[in-house]
């Protein structure tokens, strides 16, 4: 069960992209979905979230100009990216962290937390 990225590209500032992750399978509705991104030299920070209600939230530096949103009957996520900045240059990745009951072929009642991570997509912001 895979997370896969896609949307990225090279943009002048001012452009917007939209960015798409769907999941291969698994329970994909019931959690939330991030979206962090890895800037060169840089620490991966978390920038969206959206709750499996679809409620949003967004770190102040993309607030007002990032939106996130779901398709929980496509499984995909998708992070609209608009007035794009040369600052905005990174890997973007979706996450989630899912409960599973089978892990490995075993059972598990209490259940098990598996975190997964997209490969990444790349967004260059020229000025």
């Amino acid at each position: 069960v895979q997370l896969v990225e896609s949307g990225g590209g090279l943009v002048q500032a001012g452009d917007s992209l939209t960015l798409t992750c769907t999941s291969s399978g698994g329970t994909f509705d019931l959690f939330p979905v991030d979206w962090y991104r890895q800037a060169p030299g840089k620490q991966r920070e978390l920038i969206a979230t959206v709750s499996a209600s679809g409620k949003s939230n967004y770190t102040d530096s993309v607030k007002g100009r990032f939106a996130i949103s779901r398709d929980d009957s496509k499984k995909t996520a998708y992070l609209q990216l608009n007035h794009l900045q040369p600052e905005d240059t990174a890997v973007y990745y979706c996450h989630q962290e899912i409960l599973v009951s089978w892990y490995q072929g075993t059972y598990i009642p209490e259940g098990k937390y598996l975190t997964r991570w997209g490969q990444g997509t790349l967004v260059t912001v020229s000025s």
